[in-house]
């Protein structure tokens, strides 16, 4: 029986034969076998690939246990808060003073190249919720750590910091861009909902700029450069040096990430506005109601809401839409 397999399956084969690094090569191992038909002409094939598998998996254990490459360690960052931002960029952009000034960690600041040498997370703190940000070494033609693709594939924003302070910014990040996307990665503004078959094993990471040391000699004119070059992309300014700029680029992350708070009650007590329920435009009543726990969902038969321009204690279906703010009050 013929295997009838894909034309995306050739394609990513031929990556996957190419590709050096073993975490890349297992993650594109696992993808191939994903959109393997499942059938008799196939079986060998399975078979064979899931063998690969098992020998890439092992490879890796290796390495882990012998500490000969520490950074096959690195290439996931388990998420906290309502979303997860990687901050990337070419050397001395400023990525650890921005984790610095916004976040609870304290990475190495240092006036010399490649002082981060693996990635740091910091909780930043943005009205009732709490964002990830996550400090990277910087994406040059001199360094490069592959974990970086595993951390980037899955965040939820990706966050290119460059220098304003000076004139050449473009080069550094034009290599960034062109780095990620010889490695499968393409940085966009928006996200395509859908795109060709035969690109699969690309991913689409939704990406802003951060226009750092924006108060530096030229560094509003290098902004308005940045945002000619990449239309479309939300560019950022801001600087270590002012509060103002800070909360302006907090709430521009949050807006980024493109999630909404929902806020819950208790009958006859007031919100909790410590802990909101964290969701995606548009979603619903019943939707927040998963999130705080499936079987609550099933059983709950109406709920009321508080919001803007909404009238209060407004009763409403589990169908109805929510609104950034909203405050829920949930009756079985």
């Amino acid at each position: 029986m013929p295997a009838n397999l894909p034309p995306q399956y050739y394609v990513l084969e031929r990556q996957f034969r190419a590709e050096k690094d073993i975490a890349e090569k297992l993650r594109m191992a696992q993808e191939l076998l994903s959109i393997m038909p499942k059938h008799k002409g196939t079986d060998k094939l399975q078979a064979d690939m899931k063998a690969k598998i098992s020998k890439l998996k092992k490879q890796i254990s290796s390495v882990k246990k012998s500490g000969a490459a520490r950074s096959e360690q690195l290439d996931h960052i388990d998420k906290e808060g309502a979303g997860q931002v990687i901050l990337i960029g070419p050397p001395n952009s400023g990525k650890s003073s921005l984790l610095d000034a916004l976040t609870n960690a304290k990475p190495l600041i240092a006036d010399y190249h490649y002082s981060t040498r693996e990635p740091l997370p910091g909780m930043m703190r943005y009205e009732t919720i709490s964002i990830q940000l996550v400090d990277t070494p910087p994406i040059s033609p001199d360094i490069f750590e592959a974990y970086l693709l595993g951390i980037i594939r899955n965040a939820d924003l990706i966050a290119l910091v460059a220098d304003m302070g000076k004139d050449g910014f473009e080069e550094g990040v034009r290599f960034v861009f062109d780095k990620l996307k010889e490695r499968r990665i393409i940085l966009t503004h928006k996200v395509p909902d859908d795109h060709d078959t035969e690109e699969i094993g690309i991913a689409y990471k939704k990406t802003m700029f951060i226009a750092h040391k924006i108060f530096d000699e030229g560094g509003e004119g290098r902004k308005q450069r940045l945002a000619e070059l990449y239309p479309g992309f939300t560019v950022a300014g801001t600087s270590i040096l002012d509060d103002k700029y800070l909360e302006n680029l907090k709430k521009t992350i949050y807006t980024e990430l493109g999630i909404i708070r929902v806020y819950t009650k208790t009958i006859g007590n007031e919100p909790d506005f410590n802990d909101p329920i964290i969701l995606k435009p548009g979603a619903t009543v019943e939707e927040a109601a998963y999130v705080l726990h499936k079987d609550f969902a099933h059983r709950f038969q109406y709920a009321k809401i508080w919001g803007e321009g909404k009238f209060d204690g407004q009763r409403v279906q589990k169908t109805y839409q929510l609104s950034d703010g909203d405050i829920i009050e949930f009756h079985i």
